[in-house]
């Protein structure tokens, strides 16, 4: 390699100074590679059972992937564990070094061999195993690539041997040698004013004044940080004394910590408890390290609470209930009384205004700054578990917590009732429906992991082949997920259009730009169709089985009723939502979503439900009659702008009545809907003008909601839940015709969202209320899923539409369609 440069080189020793004095481990060996240190590091940390995360996007860490040990790249934004390993070179981690032996890697000199490629190398490695079988078959290779391999022999074990990643030098030290030490502030400052770091001074400044000491993570300032005064409860007198207080309190702030985020999965580590702002305390259970103080023993706490914690007559307050109900649940307790929630509180109050999360309410509405996860328990690869906070650090912080929590209820909930919509909209929909979907979460769903696993050797095939003929199409092999090769192959080898550039100047390959260019050329159309297929595998055929619960068997999602700004859930773990329903491979994956031996799966789902609200709120006279007489809306709109007899609209006349019913209540304008439909824009907007000429309460509706959008700055549901839009008078053209888009569309979306939150709430009330043997399990968009004992089946069948069409009273019939099968794909 060429030497260092002279001015990268006069950088190292700052660099190293300052990583020192700001006590970060710092490991130099001479004459020894980075690569060779970092990988005898991780192996033995992996040997320990220590989990290991290595940044780098050489190619060659990947040959050190393995239980314990996974590698992120931060430049890619992918982490690899021997899975993704396997995804992206299509060999796993313990054939990486002859992977690249074969192929090279001019970034670490690696010769590799000429014509071997990453596709031949892997598939030489899948049909050989080693390179070393491989070679003893050298001969057997046909063509030029087998020519070059033979001609290459003798280079083969060098470029195998700079491939390889030692681990195992003697370094002197091990990973338990390399924890963090005190930062010295003195070194920093002398280094920062020598070197004119002006920024890194002001923060450093910014640190000493917030009092911090040199041992801890730096606090906000004095005047910024709650006032409270926080007991740890180690005693049995304590936690009686504490125990009286809540029996007594009108309300309580009540918080959990825990061994994990997952909440099937999560343990208490601690509870914290407030009754009045600024007096909180914790109480530790578990926590776990060397020189833990003596705690209380949990099971005798927990039953000790459980009365109280179960009593619907005593009330509780908590920043994201649901999370801890289920984390006493996993200890047998059902959590009473979820009278107040902050996150929602503050969610309902302006649902854009900030992300919910307690400390950016704090931060909001109190003006605090509170102590964070990462203050107590660190970060990245050196945060620890919360049972290994010292407890001192722990009360701090979750008593904090529990006091911060009562402050914001206390701040949010005359503000919620000054509004009495709002304040209905919280009582009648959010906080109702929180156990509704704890029970949810925790009941789950059934997926059949056999054909999952089965599909994605499928969807692979299928990719191969999508890939192939689209190798086929371009005149040469390239890499469908490369932006770089996508440019060279559409603009620069085909020279198709180019419709939009990034904000590097580049030629946009995003999927809106495929789309329209795969109207015309078929290249577009298989990247598209690759891209759909491989995201669909990566995200539930190939994770869905990773996702199952080893407790239960079954998936269980995560329900987020404080994301959406329309008041619509969304899931995690997996996303649910996300499934297509009306392509082959989404109603595949469905076949997945299974009913156990002796149920089946109901699916109730609301017909064109944003349809009927926009006639109820525009009051429209022609869709009001449509939707009163049970016709098809399609046809109907079809045959009043086409102006044709409703028996002679035409499929596509149809068609193009259904883009258009959907995509006016979106805001999508003429130039839109002659991209969707592929017409002329003139054409288009005469559609537009008849639509609006048939339909004058539509016309009148979406220009008296821009006007009192403009003045109100925001928008309401029909139940009075409220959109603020704060572009709505920006002076950039694209923002506001977006919050314009947003005013029309956000009241049918949230009304939506607000009628089936509504009847899940009724849905579950019936089921308790009856004993009737069947549970929610999912909701999907405007549907609500069952799994149904088969004795249950045929009162869940006459129940649900009552129940959901009556979760609201509109100017027009709600109408739900209803069905049953042994999966989710055959309850359509």
């Amino acid at each position: 390699r060429p030497p260092m440069p002279e001015e990268l080189r006069a950088q190292v020793e700052p660099l190293v100074a300052a990583v020192e004095a700001s006590g970060l481990p710092l490991l130099r060996v001479a004459g020894v590679e980075a690569d060779d240190v970092i990988g005898t590091l991780a192996r033995q940390a992996a040997e320990t059972g220590l989990d290991t995360l290595i940044s780098s996007g050489d190619k060659d860490m990947a040959q050190l992937v393995g239980p314990h040990i996974t590698v992120v790249d931060t430049m890619a934004g992918r982490t690899y564990d021997r899975a993704g390993v396997i995804e992206r070179f299509a060999v796993a981690p313990e054939q990486i070094v002859d992977y690249l032996a074969l192929v090279g890697d001019s970034s670490d000199n690696i010769p590799g061999v000429p014509k071997v490629g990453p596709k031949t190398a892997s598939r030489w490695l899948q049909q050989y195993g080693t390179l070393d079988a491989l070679l003893a078959r050298a001969g057997e290779i046909p063509g030029k690539v087998g020519e070059s391999l033979r001609e290459h022999l003798a280079t083969l074990e060098l470029s195998r041997r700079l491939a390889t990643i030692r681990c195992d030098l003697d370094l002197g030290v091990g990973p338990a040698d390399l924890a963090p030490r005190p930062p010295d502030a003195a070194a920093l400052r002398t280094l920062y004013e020598r070197l004119e770091l002006r920024s890194l001074l002001k923060q450093l400044s910014a640190d000493a004044s917030a009092g911090g000491a040199a041992d801890e993570a730096p606090a906000p300032a004095a005047d910024q940080r709650t006032a409270g005064h926080y007991e740890t409860v180690v005693t049995e007198a304590d936690l009686a004394r504490w125990l009286a207080r809540i029996e007594a309190a009108g309300l309580t702030a009540l918080d959990t910590e825990t061994t994990s985020l997952d909440y099937m999965a999560a343990e208490i580590v601690g509870l914290s408890l407030c009754v009045e702002p600024g007096e909180a305390a914790y109480v530790p259970l578990a926590h776990r390290y060397a020189g833990a103080p003596a705690q209380l023993d949990r099971e005798q706490v927990l039953q000790g609470l459980r009365p109280w914690l179960e009593s619907n007559r005593h009330p509780k307050v908590g920043h994201h209930l649901k999370y801890d109900a289920h984390v006493l649940a996993n200890h047998g307790i059902t959590l009473g009384g979820m009278r107040f929630d902050t996150m929602l509180e503050s969610y309902v109050l302006d649902s854009t205004a900030i992300r919910h999360d307690m400390d950016s309410a704090a931060r909001h509405y109190l003006g605090l700054e509170t102590l964070h996860y990462e203050d107590v328990a660190g970060k990245g690869a050196n945060q620890i578990g919360f049972e290994e906070v010292p407890v001192e650090r722990a009360t701090a912080y979750a008593a904090e917590d529990a006091d911060v929590t009562l402050r914001l209820h206390q701040a949010l909930w005359p503000r919620l009732q000054a509004t009495p919509a709002l304040a209905a909209v919280y009582e009648d929909i959010e906080q109702p429906l929180v156990p509704v979907l704890g029970r949810m979460e925790a009941h789950g769903v059934l997926v059949d992991t056999a054909l999952l696993q089965s599909l994605s050797r499928e969807f692979t095939t299928r990719l191969a082949g999508i890939e192939a003929e689209a190798h086929r199409v371009a005149g040469r092999s390239f890499n469908l997920s490369s932006p770089k090769q996508l440019h060279e192959i559409l603009f620069e080898e085909q020279q198709l259009p180019v419709l939009r550039r990034t904000p590097t100047g580049a030629p946009s390959t995003a999927e809106d730009v495929l789309e329209e260019l795969a109207a015309d050329y078929p290249l577009p159309r298989l990247i598209l169709d690759f891209r759909a297929l491989a995201k669909l595998r990566s995200t539930y055929t190939d994770r869905l089985p990773e996702q199952v619960s080893p407790r239960t068997g079954r998936i269980h999602t995560s329900y987020h009723q404080a994301v959406a700004a329309t008041g619509r859930l969304s899931s995690t773990d997996p996303n649910l939502q996300n499934i297509p329903i009306r392509t082959e491979a989404g109603r595949r994956i469905r076949q997945a979503f299974v009913a156990p031996p002796g149920c089946v799966l109901v699916a109730a789902d609301y017909s064109q439900i944003e349809l009927r609200i926009m006639a109820h709120i525009s009051g429209d006279e022609g869709l009001l009659a449509a939707f009163a007489e049970d016709r098809d809306i399609h046809q109907a709109t079809a045959a009043e702008v086409f102006g044709v007899a409703l028996e002679a609209v035409t499929t596509d006349q149809r068609r193009s009545a259904k883009a258009i019913n959907f995509g006016l209540i979106y805001g999508m304008s003429a130039f839109g809907l002659a991209r969707q439909l592929g017409i002329g824009q003139k054409e288009a907007q005469g559609y537009v003008d008849l639509y609006f000429a048939r339909y004058p309460g539509v016309k009148a509706y979406m220009d008296r909601t821009r006007r009192e959008a403009r003045e109100r700055g925001y928008v309401e549901t029909v139940f009075g839940r409220r959109l603020y839009l704060q572009d709505i008078d920006a002076r950039q053209a694209a923002r506001r015709q977006y919050a314009e888009r947003s005013a029309i569309n956000a009241p049918m979306q949230g009304t939506a969202a607000d009628i089936i939150k509504k009847a899940m709430i009724a849905v579950d009330a019936w089921l308790r209320d009856s004993g009737t043997a069947a549970h929610l399990t999912m909701q999907v968009h405007d549907e609500l899923v069952l799994e149904v004992a088969d004795g249950a089946r045929a009162a869940v069948l006459h129940e649900l539409p009552r129940l959901m069409s009556g979760a609201a009273t509109l100017r027009v019939p709600l109408k739900v369609d209803v069905a049953w099968g042994g999966n989710w794909d055959e309850a359509h």
